[in-house]
């Protein structure tokens, strides 16, 4: 087994990697139970056996079942925290007060906790701590592709970075004692392909070590400039001493075969380049950062052709080129997208793949039918008001047929831009736009955003979509929701009340679904020279224990062939050969929406 343990066939023992740490062996020998499993659950594994007692985060695809998973384990507080950089904060006390602690999170999610995790840099750990950043190669699901090995470089923290399941489970526990013996948090980065696959892992039992003492340490832990100062020298030793280590830890390994040809890979982008090049010989590196110049020197000297296969920033290919060794990487390979066994294939072998992607039609992102999104768009386009975006599942009224939202930033952005769009050019030009944004952004960063309209004299108007969930990401709860993590049942913070709270006098609260009505508030409070608040109120169509009492059908004879019922551009609603209109009722929830926009009476609710 390569990586950080060794396994036998009965019983298995941790690999010594520091000195004098003596090597644990099981008192009885025991069969080792493996299980299969996702790489996010396997990080959550590894955690748990190495004892991690605190766990925050806020859900963000690639990382969300990591909490998700973690919230099984009773060992484990795990909690939802309005955005990460609270989580972040959460995870840096509890290290602090001696426990080992893990924060976890998308990548952009690590720049909402970039300002602890730069500063906790300086500070170290007192108990374990671990940020486990998961990156999106290929944008499946995020508005950008930065690179988490350049915000650790930059912070001056080391990075890990497994290939598999199996890793990933290692990796962590590794983490948590590196993070100790270094005095450092770590970041394990992981991409959307290793957190979403699975592999076999093989189980031990939990090791929780025993809480660290906290010591008062002013010179340490507080950090005005006099004690940074000293800090950042202290971050540079220990950075030195890591390097120097890298070379001999076994999670960086030389895999010598054929010379002609060596590649340096890490991370998924190793599991390719063992699958098209098995005879090759290959540096497999689990330290990203920092890198181990030694080790690196050692093996371009014995290969012939020496490649970095990397996806994303050419991360390890530039640090090997400042060496003064001759490589290659971003010539061959793109910056953009997510790579491929097929992608190595093709540029140094010159094959191409014998299966070709199935030609199917192309299915653009659409709300789902049911989504309270579509009415509000619906009532936003037919009023010819613009809408300042921001990151979820209503980011889709960007696209046709709805076409209303212009822009998509950050989360939080919406309301922030909306507002320097009236400073920059008066409250006239934006009548006709709204900022919309969701129950759970608005939790995240949007309250800042709207804090600030209020006490600098905005008159925009803020939509506040609020279906009760933090719903792209799978239906995670938040502090509005009135449910935590593990399902317990706590006041919900109002959306309401914390806009009166900020002294803003226009607040109204409309059911999305009555676009009668909602069109009444939109006109009103659009017209405003003060700023105003909607907030749009129906739960998400797929919601656990959500259900419409109704489904929809046509009266085909009443059908007048206007496709006013198209105009959402629901689903379920489609038009047959002959221009009338059918309700797929396999996809029908019985919003009603399309029922209210038919003049003629040709749909109709019927009871399920």
């Amino acid at each position: 087994m390569d990586g950080y343990y060794v396994f036998h066939v009965v019983f298995h023992i941790k690999a010594e990697h520091k000195k004098n740490r003596p090597i644990s062996v099981p008192q009885e020998k025991k069969m080792s139970k493996k299980e299969i499993m996702l790489g996010n659950a396997a990080i959550v594994r590894g955690a748990w056996e190495a004892g991690v007692k605190v766990s925050a985060a806020y859900p963000g695809t690639p990382s969300t079942e990591i909490s998700e998973n973690i919230v099984k384990y009773p060992e484990v507080y795990a909690e939802w925290s309005p955005n990460e950089k609270v989580a972040a904060e959460v995870a840096i006390g509890a290290s602090m007060a001696g426990v080992r602690a893990m924060v976890s999170m998308k990548h952009v999610g690590l720049n909402v906790a970039s300002d602890p995790l730069y500063s906790v840099s300086y500070i170290g750990a007192n108990g374990g701590l671990v940020f486990v950043v998961a990156d999106d190669p290929g944008l499946y699901s995020s508005q950008n592709e930065q690179d988490t090995r350049l915000i650790g470089r930059s912070a001056h923290v080391p990075v890990l970075e497994p290939s598999d399941s199996q890793e990933a489970h290692d990796f962590t526990k590794l983490a948590f004692e590196l993070s100790e013996k270094y005095d450092t948090p770590v970041i394990i980065r992981t991409t959307t392909r290793l957190g979403h696959s699975q592999g076999t892992v093989t189980l031990e039992e939990r090791t929780a070590p025993e809480d660290k003492p906290y010591e008062r340490n002013v010179m340490k832990n507080v950090m005005m400039p006099g004690m940074a100062k000293g800090r950042h020298l202290y971050v540079e030793e220990r950075e030195k001493k890591m390097a120097e280590d890298a070379a001999t830890m076994p999670i960086n390994r030389i895999e010598e075969g054929d010379n002609k040809i060596g590649f340096i890979a890490g991370g998924i982008a190793y599991q390719y380049v063992k699958e098209v090049f098995p005879e090759a010989s290959v540096l497999k590196l689990g330290l990203v950062y920092p890198l181990p110049e030694k080790l690196i020197r050692d093996f371009a000297s014995k290969v012939e052709r020496l490649i970095i296969f990397e996806e994303l920033e050419p991360f390890v290919e530039d640090y090997v080129k400042s060496l003064g060794i001759a490589c290659e990487g971003k010539n061959l390979f793109t910056l953009q997208g997510e790579y491929s066994a097929n992608m190595l294939r093709e540029k140094l072998k010159g094959e191409t793949p014998s299966l070709q992607p199935a030609e199917v039609p192309a299915r653009p992102p659409i709300l789902c039918p049911g989504c309270p999104h579509r009415s509000t768009y619906y009532v936003l386009k037919k009023l010819g008001i613009h809408a300042a975006g921001d990151i979820g599942c209503y980011t889709l009224g960007a696209v046709a047929p709805l076409g209303v939202v212009d822009t998509t930033v950050c989360m939080g952005a919406s309301i922030s831009m909306i507002h320097g769009m009236e400073k920059a050019k008066g409250s006239e030009y934006i009548k006709n736009w709204v900022a919309v944004i969701g129950d759970s952004t608005f939790m995240h960063t949007g309250i800042n955003s709207l804090e600030d309209l209020a006490y600098n004299r905005s008159t925009a108007t803020v939509m506040i979509l609020d279906n009760s969930t933090t719903g792209m990401t799978g239906h995670q709860d938040h502090a509005a929701t009135g449910k935590t993590l593990d399902g317990t049942e706590v006041p919900a913070i109002s959306i309401y009340r914390i806009c009166e709270a900020m002294n803003i006098k226009h607040i109204v609260e409309v059911d999305a679904f009555d676009t009668k009505e909602l069109e009444r508030v939109v006109k009103e409070e659009t017209a405003r020279d003060e700023l105003s608040v909607i907030i749009v109120c129906a739960p998400c169509a797929l919601l656990k224990g959500q259900k419409f009492p109704y489904k929809v059908r046509p009266i085909t004879e009443k059908c007048k062939k206007c496709g006013m019922c198209l105009k959402p551009g629901c689903p379920a609603v489609k038009r047959r050969e002959d221009g009338t209109i059918e309700i797929d009722d396999t996809l029908c929830n019985g919003c009603g929406l399309c029922v209210q926009l038919c003049n003629f009476g040709a749909l109709e609710k019927y009871g399920i």
